[in-house]
């Protein structure tokens, strides 16, 4: 094939264009999350075309950064009052959630090796529960096929974000994404709920990138807010269309992600990857059943805050459901946190050993 062509800045946002029509047609077939998984889906298509005729597809990261910090910052302004009295006890959640890493990543392990015929190294990093950056850095770093981690790990989060809205759909019978979901406040939004959202985003951005916090353009702002709405300095009112601009955004970037993959490529990816998605969401529904007796949280606050996805991804389920979406961030970000760091000290083991693996 030619070498690839650029693809400037104009043709990255143009991609808006075909994510907005599969996000109304999403919409208008009722499809859960319809201008995250619409969008993705459309613009998946229109990478995967363009890239075969020879453009090296991409999205703008600082536009993508930018939605999802607005995300954090929509998701720190459910927080109240009555939520920080339920903080002291998250601690028999995150003990858990060390328990669900570890079966998890061998569950996975045991399915991209032995059913997947992954070599050694490629299948303990696609098996991480958590961290597609984090993922694909220690496992090149320990001699695994970096291409295939970064589809495999792709596929997992847009498996787990389609999967999950349409088993709470067949559960519940409401359409998640719905404008049900998204009242965050009991007062229509106005110009000032806008600004302050879009001040709190700006020095968040800035906070999360001058404390180095972990996915900072998303805890930043979410910390920030959370601490703004949690002393009860104003009852933010967001708008439903930032909401679904913000899942335009990051839906688009997720789809242009798809450059440059082949059918095969995909159909490996995808077919493995929702075998190991299956077990972990099985692992996910066992273990929120379980921690609701011993926890005052919903079951579908537990499903959202253990299923394997983003962290703005779930995020936006979160905050579809009303399921308290600051808890479920904390807990996908102590899951990938978790996965990496122990991930990490096995990467220079591995590495060494990777050649005298048959």
């Amino acid at each position: 094939m030619a070498t690839s062509a650029s693809f400037p800045l104009q043709a990255q946002l143009a991609l808006l264009a075909p994510g907005a029509v599969g996000g109304v047609v999403a919409s208008f077939l009722g499809l859960p999350l319809p201008y995250l998984i619409g969008g993705m889906m459309a613009v998946a298509a229109a990478a995967i075309h363009l890239s075969k005729r020879g453009y090296d597809v991409s999205f703008p990261r600082p536009v993508r950064n930018a939605c999802v910090a607005v995300i954090g910052t929509m998701i720190g302004g459910t927080f109240s009052h009555q939520m920080v009295a339920l903080l002291p006890g998250l601690w028999v959640s995150l003990l858990a959630m060390v328990v669900f890493v570890i079966i998890a990543h061998g569950v996975s392990y045991g399915i991209y090796r032995h059913l997947g015929n992954f070599d050694r190294n490629t299948a303990f990093f696609a098996a991480m529960p958590g961290g597609l950056v984090e993922a694909v850095t220690l496992g090149t770093e320990a001699g695994a096929d970096a291409r295939a981690l970064s589809v495999q790990h792709f596929a997992r989060i847009v498996i787990v974000v389609t999967l999950v809205p349409f088993g709470f759909f067949l559960w519940q019978g409401e359409i998640v994404g719905s404008s049900a979901g998204q009242s965050f406040s009991q007062r229509s939004p106005g110009l000032a709920d806008l600004l302050i959202i879009l001040a709190l985003m700006a020095v968040g951005l800035l906070l999360g990138k001058k404390l180095r916090l972990p996915a900072g353009h998303l805890m930043g702002p979410m910390v920030l807010s959370a601490l703004f709405h949690g002393f009860g300095l104003w009852d933010t009112a967001s708008p439903v269309w930032l909401l679904n601009l913000a899942q335009l955004v990051v839906g688009t970037g997720l789809g242009a992600m798809f450059g440059g993959t082949t059918l095969a490529m995909l159909l490996h990816a995808f077919g493995f990857g929702l075998i190991a998605v299956s077990a972990m969401l099985g692992l996910t529904v066992i273990f929120a059943v379980s921690l609701a007796t011993l926890m005052p949280l919903p079951v579908d606050t537990l499903i959202v805050s253990f299923a394997p996805g983003g962290v703005s991804e779930m995020g936006l389920i979160a905050l579809s459901l009303g399921a308290s979406p600051v808890f479920v961030a904390i807990h996908h970000l102590f899951r990938i946190s978790l996965t990496a760091i122990a991930c990490g000290f096995m990467a220079r083991g591995l590495a060494k050993s990777s050649d005298g693996d048959g």
